[in-house]
């Protein structure tokens, strides 16, 4: 799971800089780089928050952080297949 990854990504989509989105999620710019570099794992308190600020539900920044690591062996196909298609989809839709 790249969950650093897929917060900076939606961050930038939303046209923060670390130092403007931290204090909006109550959060250092320090800690906010350490989550998305994977450095740090925030709490699920924090999480919501800046799911929130991002304006996606917590649960689509879960599923948008899922890697080809975190699938079964079995499952790595299909996952590889419809992965980039369901991910540009969500894209669309919580992107202002």
């Amino acid at each position: 799971m790249d969950l650093g990854s897929t917060i900076k990504k939606r961050r930038k989509l939303k046209g923060f800089t670390q130092g403007e989105f931290a204090p909006i999620c109550g959060i250092t710019q320090t800690y906010l780089s350490q989550i998305e570099t994977n450095q740090k794992e925030p709490n699920l308190s924090i999480l919501k928050t800046i799911a929130e600020k991002l304006s996606v539900p917590l649960p689509i920044l879960f599923f948008q952080s899922i890697t080809e690591d975190d699938v079964q062996p079995a499952k790595k196909e299909f996952f590889n297949a419809i992965s980039p298609s369901v991910k540009q989809i969500i894209d669309e839709i919580f992107t202002v």
